[in-house]
């Protein structure tokens, strides 16, 4: 308890810090570090913790580091004097195009990705399938497991949670949990979102799967199922770890899932938060919440082997977009990069609503079969994305069968719809059958007729 208690005294400063430094325009608020420190989520633990009582100790007893990634910061490829606006490998291909390149072509990072998150539709993309590490990205997907077991009901945002000493082992960005604490769901979700806790990344995976290690094997099954090729947890919180990667489109996937779930946004969005009464203080680690219009979120990570990344989401005019920035050389650069992303997607796109098709029915008459109609499902999704100004142009255009003979299999197309611009075709979805019709079978016409008459004496 002594230990515990010096760690927290000697925190307190630092957590005072942050506060003042949320405020202040000088200063780097919001980051895993503060302005000028190392990164914290991989090097030395950097708890963000209210001293009870006492005052701290002289600084000459330093808090102990708890086991995690080795001491240093996020070495830039070619060493100290690197410098990442001379790097050509950081400058968007000559094909990107001119608007693209003008606007992105010293972006300051070694992978990106710049998708609309409602639509699905990539605008920018950087090296977007290497295989890199991701730091505390890895987060995203720990959180996505935990709302979904949530939506199924097998955990509450209200349970306690216990604290096992492997959660309490963890390196890097902490809440300093202790052996035998309990927190709820909820608490330990924000410290997640808000302080990008390993401690209580760890907690929660184990709450979640019984087990670290059978958390992390959920995370690499989810990862298939949403068609992650190039990702591989070896974690539930995202320290350097052999085996342990991902890439900027893989990032984008799993981040849309988890925005699904809008109750994350109510976590991401937190700017500062306390737990233990008061005690313990969270800041948050995104700095854009307070730098860019419509912010939302939505999760930060640093460590040694991944360098400075972010996965930044801000919604405007009913948009949401999200940008990916993964390997840049400071946090300050990271936020730059995002921010950049997010401001070419605002100013170049918008959501347009889809036209309603000309002359498309409900139904559609069913020859043969034992219903005399089938129920139309139209593909077309309610709003796609263009370029700002062509929402006007948007025309959509009908294929359609008169009929349709049964049997008519469910989901069966049965015609298309197409939109274009008044000149070029811009997408094409199915209509299909609802439900199936099965083709009308001797006893199934007896049955009817039967029915007919039975109604008609009525």
């Amino acid at each position: 308890m002594k230990k515990t208690w010096r760690r927290r005294a000697l925190a307190a400063a630092l957590a005072a810090a942050l506060a003042l430094a949320a405020a202040g325009p000088a200063c780097a608020s919001g980051t895993e570090e503060p302005a000028g420190a190392p990164a914290a989520d991989a090097p030395a633990p950097q708890p963000r913790t209210l001293a009870p009582e006492p005052a701290p100790q002289p600084a000459a007893e330093a808090p102990e580091t708890r086991t995690g990634v080795a001491e240093g910061v996020y070495e830039a490829p070619g060493g100290d004097d690197w410098n990442w606006k001379e790097d050509l490998s950081v400058k968007v291909s000559a094909d990107a195009g001119g608007a693209q390149a003008a606007a992105l072509a010293a972006l300051p990072c070694r992978n990106a990705l710049l998708v609309c998150a409602d639509t699905g539709d990539v605008l920018y993309e950087k090296d977007a399938d290497a295989r890199v590490p991701i730091a505390s990205i890895t987060k995203v997907m720990t959180l996505l497991l935990t709302f979904e077991a949530v939506e199924r009901g097998e955990i509450a945002l209200t349970d306690a949670v216990p604290i096992s000493q492997h959660a309490c082992e963890m390196g890097g960005s902490q809440i300093w949990l202790e052996p035998g604490e309990h927190f709820t769901l909820e608490e330990l979700v924000k410290a997640i979102c808000i302080s990008s806790a390993n401690d209580a990344a760890v907690a929660v995976a184990e709450y979640v799967g019984g087990s670290e290690a059978a958390f992390v094997d959920r995370m690499n099954a989810r990862a298939g199922e949403l068609g992650m090729q190039n990702t591989h947890f070896a974690n539930a919180c995202g320290l350097d770890a052999e085996g342990h990667y991902s890439s900027a489109r893989d990032v984008a996937v799993m981040s849309r899932a988890l925005l699904r779930h809008e109750e994350i946004l109510h976590y991401s969005g937190i700017w500062m938060d306390t737990l233990r009464g008061g005690e313990t203080q969270l800041v948050n680690t995104n700095r854009l919440l307070r730098t860019y219009e419509g912010a939302t979120g939505l999760k930060t990570g640093t460590t040694s082997g991944a360098g400075v990344c972010i996965a930044a989401t801000a919604r405007r005019d009913g948009m949401t977009m999200l940008a990916v920035v993964l390997g840049a050389p400071s946090s300050a650069e990271r936020f730059v990069a995002a921010a950049d992303l997010l401001d070419y997607g605002f100013a170049g796109w918008q959501l347009a609503d889809v036209p309603a098709a000309p002359g498309l029915a409900a139904q559609l008459p069913v020859t043969g079969g034992v219903s005399a109609a089938v129920e139309l499902r139209s593909g077309a999704p309610a709003q796609v994305l263009v370029k700002k100004g062509e929402a006007e142009k948007l025309e959509t255009q009908l294929s359609m069968e008169k009929s349709a003979a049964a049997p008519v299999a469910q989901g069966q197309q049965l015609g298309e719809i197409v939109l274009t611009d008044g000149q070029t075709e811009l997408a094409r979805w199915p209509v299909s059958a609802a439900f199936g019709v099965e083709k009308m079978q001797r006893a199934d016409a007896w049955r009817l007729l039967w029915q007919s008459a039975g109604s008609a004496a009525q």
